[in-house]
């Protein structure tokens, strides 16, 4: 019999991103390249332990603007041309290759992977929603909610009324999108602040995650630290990030994804083949990218990009099923020695970025894959369980105050709040008092309320913590900055227009149709919430 849960938790996010007024940028290509090597992956690997008995369980939030984006008609019709132009890149590469035995042998393999993506695009008419859906249906998967556009809510919390307009928002496009409200929510960057829990309750949210010390530092402290949740005094349960697990696969000293046999991330087709063969798969500008076409592994620390050897997919295959068994077993004895402090059975909650798993770390779906069938098959001392389920069988928990953490740099809000973005910020504040003023609106003409959603809209947009995460990175800087901006510049027109009620009805049209998101957003969910202290 198990006597504990492992809780693998996966968080699928990308930022809303779709230009409609530009024939391509490159940004979009985030999403393209994700649908490729960790959506579609995932969705194979799910049907695979389907097919094959295993009941697997798995909790992961798809956010609302993916959500978003890959339902939308203009980004599916540029993703098809997308894979069809790396599927073509793939066979010139076979062909290309045809005296080079290994380097054709990848093309190969990877002609095959954009195949099998096509076959399964296509089998699900381009709705990668359905088929994440299909396996909540059968209880599978359990798939969590988050902030609208991902705010960072505790630099908002001087505005109650907009951390809960990018929660209430986020479950009723949820609801549109799955057939019910959420259970759970994965709070953006697990950012969490003391009274977020109240609005969590309100909205019918069950339980959310934090990082390690959201929960170890808890009032009372929490009797089974990190492998038990915490009830708030709400009710709504908080699980917590389990530190021995994640530093398994995260860790750039330790992680698995780090292993010489895997795929280099760093060393692409694209900067690599001969510029004139390579020009009609890379930007229309001429500048190069990556294609996602990689021929060479990781090889060894301290190396050079041209001192990798080629990759083979067989032998890091069974590398990732080396390292999944190790997993496993380390969370045998984990289990086994929670178990027996506890005098319970623990749970051992496990995070992740799911783009971690195909993107940034090829094989990782392979080591999904086998982790499911080897807890399945190889053990029985720990059950994998969602976080739902989790709580439907297991109803008496300790309550305790969370402590205000993230899972961000130094576990806090530097790296929202530094000296690359804080510059963001007091126009964001300015502009989220005026939507609270805007919520109260009242009008019955048509224009008007179109006006007022879509200033609702380009506020959530500017309010994404993606724009300050990328202007702390120092990657990508000017994109942010502009979307930070034009959300901002738009929704300051609308306001002034409103006020003035001299509504651009044209102009409004052609915002309307760049910044689409949540088609059935009420501007009234700003509205001032007379129960929340400020």
């Amino acid at each position: 019999m198990a006597i504990g849960y492992l809780a693998f938790v996966l968080h699928a996010h990308l930022p809303f991103v779709r230009h409609p007024e530009s024939d391509y940028v490159l940004e979009e290509e985030w999403l393209f390249e994700a649908i490729t090597e960790t959506y579609v992956p995932l969705i194979q690997m799910f049907e695979g332990l389907k097919r094959d008995g295993v009941d697997f369980k798995l909790t992961m939030s798809i956010t609302p603007p993916l959500v978003a984006m890959l339902r939308d008609p203009l980004l599916q019709d540029r993703y098809e041309h997308h894979l069809s132009l790396l599927e073509e890149l793939a066979e010139k590469e076979i062909d290309h290759n045809i005296h080079n035995g290994h380097i054709r042998y990848l093309a190969e393999h990877y002609a095959t992977h954009f195949n099998n993506v096509r076959e399964l695009w296509e089998r699900y008419d381009r709705d990668l929603i359905t088929a994440f859906k299909q396996f909540q249906d059968t209880n599978n998967l359990e798939i969590m909610t988050c902030g609208a556009t991902h705010g960072y809510f505790p630099l908002m919390k001087m505005y109650p009324e907009a951390v809960w307009a990018q929660i209430e928002v986020a479950c009723q496009h949820y609801e549109e999108n799955f057939g019910r409200r959420p259970r759970g929510i994965w709070v953006p960057e697990c950012a969490y602040y003391e009274g977020l829990e109240r609005l969590l309750a309100d909205a019918g949210i069950r339980y959310f995650l934090t990082d390690s010390h959201g929960v170890l530092y808890a009032r009372p402290r929490p009797r089974f630290g990190s492998y038990a949740p915490i009830f708030t005094e709400t009710g709504v349960a908080v699980f917590s990030r389990d530190h021995e697990s994640s530093q398994q696969v995260w860790s750039s000293q330790v992680g698995y994804p780090g292993d010489p046999e895997y795929r280099e991330f760093y060393k692409d087709l694209g900067w690599e083949a001969e510029y004139e063969y390579i020009k009609p798969y890379i930007m229309p500008n001429g500048q190069r990218k990556n294609t996602g076409i990689k021929y060479h592994k990781i090889t060894g620390r301290g190396l050079g990009l041209g001192d990798k050897q080629l990759y083979d997919p067989y032998w890091s295959r069974e590398k990732a099923a080396e390292h999944a068994g190790n997993f496993m077993f380390n969370r045998e004895r984990q289990v086994e020695h929670l178990y027996h402090l506890m005098e319970r059975l623990p749970i051992i909650v496990s995070p992740y970025d799911a783009e971690l798993f195909g993107h940034w770390w090829y094989e990782g779906p392979w080591f999904l894959d086998f982790l499911f069938r080897k807890t399945w098959y190889d053990q029985s001392t720990y059950r994998m369980t969602h976080l739902a389920d989790y709580l439907h069988k297991h109803t008496e928990h300790q309550v305790c105050l969370p402590a205000q953490s993230s899972w961000g740099y130094k576990g806090f809000h530097e790296y929202w709040l530094n000296h690359t973005n804080s510059w963001i910020y007091p126009h964001l504040h300015q502009a989220t008092e005026r939507m609270v003023e805007l919520g109260q609106w009242e009008t019955q003409d048509e224009l008007e309320v179109r006006a007022l959603n879509q200033a609702g809209r380009e506020l959530l947009l500017a309010q994404s913590s993606d724009w300050a995460f990328i202007m702390s990175t120092g990657t990508m800087v000017p994109y942010a900055v502009r979307r930070t901006r034009s959300h901002l510049r738009r929704f300051t027109k609308l306001y002034e227009e409103i006020l003035e009620r001299k509504i651009d009805s044209g102009w409004l049209e052609k915002v309307e149709a760049i910044d689409n998101i949540f088609p059935q957003i009420n501007y009234r969910v700003y509205r001032p919430l007379s129960s929340v202290k400020k």
